[in-house]
């Protein structure tokens, strides 16, 4: 009897399943989370790692010290807003277009503003032609000078912003880091294999920027009609890369001659330079400024002097007393490597204080962005700018006398 019973309770599920109507089951996507990994993670790096000590660093003490409060009390050229270079060490291409964006309204009292991504595309292509020209002996780093700017524009022209942002879909900040990172190991193997192909070379590289940066446009329109980027720089924008001239003060060269700026980022080997002393080189930028011309310039901003929650920039009298600020503190503090080329930036406007001339500064630098009620600019004491200062961009016409001492020499 308990065969029969177990076999007929045995059909009986087999017909109640036979029954059952069929499942249609769905899916869908889900953030994956496993919150106590991440404990697990955090919990071994915290122990794993070894307790940071603080970063200290001996800065100046601005109690007591009269410096500009707000950039109100500047005369100022006209600018485009201040901007971020993002994680990029491109501050050169940053500053310099800048510049030229504010020689554009002075001339023709246009607002326009240029694609950094499109100078700094052209740059690494010019930097790859030279690295295989020179069997790898070219130095290979973001970063470079003013004058570099002025060179891709001959050479490539420029093109408006929106036209080529070097950005991705809803990134926030420029970042070159992969870029480079990428760049440079690639030219490295070139280098360790001897495979000197110029054009395979240089279209690895345009991949490498294709992929971070886009590929920049070979035209433009505007108003309708389409431009190539040398036509955009001279029918639009009405530049000429040929009227700016770069200046430096350094005694390891003959005054009124021009001569080599000796830095790395100076790949090429530029001896466009006008060298002039030191007051004259001083008394070019304060001129220039008050005279309607602003100034793109670079050097040293890795000074105690700096404090960018102020957004001021001062040489301590512990460093060096004001009156002892000459060019051979200069051009001591350059050969020694205490004085290096750190950074470009825009020198935009001037006021005359108690303490000498103070200098407004656009900076695209991370550090400028500290100063929460001027972010992106920075106050420069003309001490700063005269010791610490290496080299700067100007319109020809703010130099016609300087230039003539060149001519006749």
């Amino acid at each position: 009897m308990k065969k029969v019973y177990l076999i007929a309770g045995a059909m009986l599920a087999s017909a109640v399943l036979l029954a059952q109507p069929e499942r249609k089951d769905k899916g869908g996507l889900k953030t994956y989370s496993n919150p106590f990994f991440g404990q697990i993670k955090k919990q071994l790096g915290e122990f794993n790692s070894k307790p940071k000590e603080e970063e200290k660093r001996f800065v100046m003490d601005y109690t007591g010290v009269e410096v500009p409060k707000s950039m109100n009390e500047f005369k100022t050229v006209y600018s485009t807003p201040a901007i971020s270079q993002g994680t990029t060490n491109t501050c050169w291409c940053f500053s310099t277009l800048s510049y030229i964006e504010s020689e554009v309204n002075r001339m023709s009292k246009q607002e326009l503003r240029f694609s950094q991504s499109y100078i700094v595309y052209w740059e690494y292509v010019e930097k790859t032609k030279e690295f295989v020209r020179t069997r790898g002996n070219t130095f290979i780093g973001e970063g470079s000078e003013s004058n570099a700017v002025t060179r891709m524009m001959k050479m490539y022209g420029i093109v408006p912003y929106d036209s080529y942002t070097g950005l991705k879909p809803n990134q926030p900040f420029y970042d070159h880091v992969s870029l480079f990172d990428e760049v440079k190991k690639y030219l490295d193997n070139v280098k360790a294999s001897g495979n000197w192909n110029e054009e395979q070379t240089i279209s690895t590289v345009k991949s490498i920027l294709k992929f971070h940066m886009g590929e920049p446009p070979a035209t433009v329109t505007v108003n309708g009609k389409t431009l190539t980027p040398k036509q955009y720089m001279t029918d639009i924008a009405k530049i000429n890369p040929d009227d700016y001239v770069d200046f430096m003060s350094l005694m390891e060269a003959p005054y009124y001659t021009k001569a080599e700026y000796k830095v790395p980022d100076n790949w090429w080997h530029s001896a466009d330079y006008h060298n002039v002393p030191l007051d004259v080189w001083m008394n070019i930028i304060k001129t220039s400024v008050k005279n309607g011309y602003s100034v793109a310039i670079g050097g040293d901003v890795s000074e105690g002097g700096i404090n960018s929650e102020l957004g001021v920039a001062m040489i301590p009298s512990y460093d060096i007393p004001s009156k002892n600020i000459d060019e051979n503190a200069r051009q001591f503090r350059f050969s020694n490597g205490t004085t290096t080329d750190d950074h470009g930036v825009h020198l935009i406007g001037w006021c005359e204080k108690a303490n000498g001339m103070w200098f407004l500064i656009k900076d695209s630098g991370s550090g400028s962005r500290n100063n929460p009620q001027n972010p992106g600019y920075y106050y420069y004491h003309e001490d700063y700018v005269k010791l610490k200062m290496m080299s700067f961009t100007v319109h020809k016409d703010a130099v016609k006398e300087v230039l003539a001492k060149f001519t006749a020499k």
